[in-house]
Order: structure tokens, then sequence, then C-alpha cells
């Protein structure tokens, strides 16, 4: 156990240097700009390595989630429950963003030039959907595409059938059942390998940002800026905090804490689905049972944009403000009823927040479309306080849902969030790395509870 716990301390260093790679990337992308907006591959080949690790992980605690349950009913009042909570959510965090918008009112001061006006029309061009379209856009075109597509609820719809044909085999599906769990060992262990490279694509990712933002940009707007991160903050610690109080009976902080990692894994790299692994994996080893974190993660990141929502309420206000074109409330109301849908159907695409918005006012108030351009500059550093609040929001859904099913080991939540319990970073499945070091045998499994309870 000594050998293991020097093991886990060595990922201290990890994120250390991920700290240290942020301030170096961030001090290249003010000194020398031009440089550093050359070294964005760098940034977008660490997240891409993370996202060819999120269908098989997505894939595999999904199938053994629903495959070890008895009744299917349950995976469906799961399901249910995790859908509605992300529509009343994501209104919730609609409304929050349409009175701060209103009265911060930063966009009155600002001049929209032909440039801005060409940029913002540029933003339309991006590959939204519409509701039709993402709702076919779930059904892949093979069971094998699912898998090479890149699309969340493909993954998701597959693994569900797969999960459910299982359960439905009964002991003829064992031998299969044990073939996946193997796989899901060997996923994360690559996926505790290419966490190594964090620091690397933190600094490119930081430094090409700042670099193609700069300084002026970021003086300019400021208060939508700082109001947006604000506004966030708010969110999460008021609103969520206090769900997360009442239904749970947790602080919000130490939740935070347990997945500091996780958020600066986002923070360095302006995306959520970076920590998408990480978050399957210390949500399950929380205590939060297998079915409820894969059917609640996956979904959660197409369906609860809490700070998309945010995003796209306030961007939407400045936007019509520096127009001069302010709308009416029940203008408001209708423009963001339709961004809502509209962000279900962009979800997974590069950027959605943007292309959300700018296929959104094209389609309902086409004379705002050229506005977009003016938040352009700022669009990556807005990015970060709409991953983080998704990531935030998503992470207290599970625990929320885990409790309301009853399919959440509040004493093991206690244990890990106290530090008793600790994370296992060198396999990021504590439950089988802690058998083998005691040296018993894994339960064959039919011996296995169907699901924590």
């Amino acid at each position: 156990m000594a050998t293991g716990a020097v093991r886990r301390d060595r990922t201290h260093y990890l994120y250390i240097a991920v700290i240290i790679a942020v301030a170096l990337g961030i001090a290249v992308g003010l000194v020398a700009p031009d440089f550093a907006v050359e070294l964005k591959p760098i940034g977008t080949g660490f997240v891409n390595l993370i996202k060819m690790m999120i269908s098989p992980i997505i894939f595999c605690t999904i199938v053994l989630g629903i495959g070890s349950v008895r009744k299917a009913a349950k995976v469906g009042a799961v399901g249910g429950i995790a859908l509605g909570y992300f529509v009343v959510m994501s209104l919730v965090a609609l409304g929050i963003g349409l009175v701060v918008g209103n009265i911060l009112d930063p966009g009155s001061s600002l001049a929209v030039t032909d440039a801005v006006k060409e940029v913002g029309q540029e933003q339309v061009s991006a590959e939204a959907k519409d509701t039709t379209e993402f709702l076919l856009g779930i059904i892949p075109t093979t069971i094998v595409s699912a898998f090479t597509s890149g699309e969340v609820l493909q993954t998701l719809l597959v693994a569900l059938l797969a999960g459910f044909a299982l359960q439905a085999m009964g002991p003829a599906g064992r031998p299969v059942l044990r073939g996946i769990e193997h796989i899901q060992r060997l996923v994360f262990r690559i996926l505790a390998m290419v966490m190594w490279a964090a620091p690397i694509g933190a600094f490119g990712a930081i430094a090409a940002v700042t670099g193609s933002a700069g300084l002026d940009a970021l003086k300019s707007l400021a208060v939508l800026m700082l109001g947006f991160y604000v506004t966030c903050f708010l969110f999460v610690v008021i609103v969520l905090g206090a769900l997360l109080r009442i239904v749970a009976g947790l602080n919000i902080l130490s939740l935070f804490k347990y997945l500091g990692r996780e958020f600066l894994l986002i923070l360095s790299t302006s995306s959520s689905e970076s920590a998408l692994p990480r978050l399957i994996a210390k949500m399950e080893h929380l205590g939060v049972s297998k079915p409820v974190v894969g059917i609640t993660v996956p979904t959660g990141y197409s369906f609860n944009l809490d700070g998309t929502m945010i995003y796209m309420t306030m961007a939407s206000l400045f936007i019509a403000d520096a127009m001069g074109s302010p709308m009416s409330v029940g203008e408001q109301i209708a423009l963001l009823l339709f961004l809502f849908v509209a962000s279900k159907g962009a979800a997974g695409v590069t950027g959605a927040g943007l292309a959300t918005l700018a296929g959104g006012l094209q389609s309902h108030r086409p004379e705002l479309v050229d506005g977009v351009g003016l938040i352009v500059g700022i669009d990556r550093f807005m990015s970060e306080a709409r991953a983080l609040t998704n990531f935030a929001g998503n992470a207290v859904a599970t625990v929320l849902i885990g409790t309301w099913t009853k399919e959440i080991d509040k004493g093991q939540v206690q244990e890990v969030l106290a530090g008793r319990l600790p994370f296992d970073e060198k396999t990021l499945l504590d439950d089988h790395a802690v058998v083998e070091k005691a040296g018993v045998p894994e339960p064959r499994e039919d011996e296995r509870e169907p699901a924590k309870v």
C-alpha cells in the first residue's frame, strides 16, 4: 500500500507542472503574440488525445453498468429524471443570465465597424444543426462509426443497446462483460499515460489564446467578460451549491476540491470534454453507481450546458445593445427559448457557444448577426467560464440524480470527500486496484451486486 501511495503522489508534480505551463503560456502570449499563435496545434493535439478516449470509456462504463442491473426499468428512470433536471436547470441558467444582462447593459458604448460585421457574418457558417437533424444524428451509420465519428450521443445509443442486450442474455453474456471490463482497464490506463502530456498541451493552448486576443480586446470588453464570470460563479456557488446541500447534504466546495485537477485541466485547455473521462472515473469512485454515471455524464455534456445558456443570454443582450437595437422583454424571452433549443443541435461542435449564438441570431434576428464580431476576440476567454460551469453542473447533476434514484453510497461519499479513500491516479479504477493489492481474487460476474445503493 505504501508503494501505491507513493505512485499516486507523483501525479501532484504533473499538475504543478500544468500550473507552471499555464503561467509560461500567458507570458509567451503577451511577449511574443505572433509566435504564441503558432503554438495552437500543441494545445489542439492534446485535447484530441483526450477526445479519442471518450467513446471507448463511455461505451465500457454504460455497458458494464446496465449489464449488471437486473431491472431495465431502473435505467429508464435514471434517464427520465436526468433529462427533466437538465431542462429545468437550463431554463434557470437562461433566466439568471437574462436578469444580469439587463442590469449590466455593457454593450451600449461600442461601435460596430465594417470589419466587425464581416467577422460576425463568418460565424454563421459553423455547422450547427436544427432539432430534426440533431435527433437523426444520434443514430450512427454503423455500430463501428459511433466510435469513429466523435459524437458522444451516438456512442451512448450503441452502449445502451449493447447493455440491454447483454442484460437480456443473462449468464451467456457474462463472458462478454468480463472482456469489456478488461478493455475498460486498458482504456483508463492509456488515459493515465496521456495525462502526462497535459503541461505541454496547456502551454500551447494558453499561449495561443493570449497571443491571439491580446490586451486591447480584454480592456474594451472587460465589463461583459467580468460580468459573465461573476454570473457563472454565483450560479455555481448559490444555485448548484444550494441544491447539492438540500438534496445530498454535501458542501459544494468539498466536491470541487475533490475535482480540483479536472477544473485545472479544463482551465488550461478551454474544453470541458478534456475532463469527461476523468469525471466518469471520479464519480464512480465517489460512490455513484455505474448506470447513473454512465447515463448522466455523457447525456449532460450535450443537454446540461448551464454555462453555455448564461453565455448566450448575456452575449445576445450585449450584441443587441451594441447594435442600437435593444430587445423588449418579450423578444428576449422568445430569442432565448429559440437558442435553448438550438444549443442542443450544436452540442459537440467546436466553439459551440459562438456558433450557436450566430446561428440562432441568423434565424431569429438576422440584423444582429453583424454584432457577433464584437465578442469573437474574447470568446476563448469566455469559453473558460462556459466550460468550467458546464463541468460543475454535470458533476453536481450526477450526485443529485444518484441521490434521487438511491444509487449512491453515502458512506463512500463521505470517506472520499474527507480524503480517507484517495483516488488512484495510476489506474483510475480504485475498486480493481484495492482488490489486487489486498491479494483477494476478484469476484465472478454472478457474485457481484447489481449496483451500489
